[in-house]
């Protein structure tokens, strides 16, 4: 049986979603003259209520924990539902989480994705929980060839390995304790998050020229880089190939509305 299986309290988890700001005004939140992109329409409907409105319908994610600056905007848009409550975000996106789990306030196991994630479903987050098992820490991702066979024009950031290109899923797994060296590391190199090579980097040169000649699986990389800080890492594959589409950009948010609205 896998862990998301034999979870305590009827094998319900907490779930925290990441909601909050960069410093500065955000230039996609400006185009729909809002100020925090977590509040685009996204088809009508503000993004991070999509986001709250999915884990809500997730069976297996008992607690949703906001975490965000800005408490009272973000609030006013999801409903009153008891399982909601909110965080304060710190000082980067890795270093909230520890401070959220080390608090008690989001506790493990728990599950994290992001309020820009605005075609994320259900069973996208039911396969992903599957997929992770028993891993310490798990990471969503969708290959290349799956991303572009529904959407050829779009264009993402792809981490290249042998046997295949990937795009990050903004969905996270950490399980228990063993999970915070992983967080820790991530937190040392969060400003380069969309350079993959400076956390491989981390642990070691050999397995940073192997990523970088791509003569390693991007599963076998991180599993040997989780090795290193005594933990069980995974890479989940989705085969969703919206659960690779994030509201970064304008082209992102035509994409997700279009993908709504059956016309993508």
């Amino acid at each position: 049986m896998d862990r998301v299986a034999a979870l305590p309290d009827g094998g319900l988890i907490t779930a925290l979603l990441l909601a909050g700001r960069r410093p500065g005004v955000d230039a996609l939140a400006a185009t729909r003259g809002e100020t925090l992109k977590a509040l685009i329409p996204v088809a009508g409907t503000p993004m991070v209520a999509r986001v709250v409105a999915t884990l809500l319908a997730t069976p297996a994610i008992g607690a949703i924990r906001v975490m965000t600056q800005d408490v009272d905007p973000i609030a006013a848009v999801l409903p009153a539902d008891a399982r909601i409550a909110y965080l304060r975000s710190g000082d980067g996106i890795a270093r909230s989480i520890a401070a959220a789990l080390a608090s008690g306030a989001a506790p493990f196991p728990l599950f994290v994705t992001t309020a820009d994630h605005a075609l994320l479903t259900p069973a996208t987050i039911a396969a992903f929980l599957r997929g992770a098992g028993d891993a310490d820490v798990a990471v969503g991702m969708v290959e290349r060839r799956i991303v572009e066979a529904r959407f050829p024009q779009t264009r993402r950031t792809w981490l290249r390995f042998r046997g295949g290109d990937w795009s990050g899923a903004n969905l996270f797994w950490f399980a228990g304790p063993a999970a915070l060296p992983v967080i820790e590391t991530w937190a040392s190199v969060e400003q380069d998050r969309k350079k993959g090579w400076k956390l491989i980097a981390k642990f070691g040169v050999g397995l940073l020229l192997r990523a970088l000649t791509r003569t390693i699986t991007i599963h076998d990389a991180v599993a040997q880089a989780g090795r290193r800080l005594g933990a069980a890492v995974r890479i989940v594959g989705l085969a969703d190939p919206l659960a690779a589409v994030d509201v970064d950009k304008l082209a992102d948010l035509e994409l997700a509305e279009a993908g709504l609205e059956g016309r993508a």
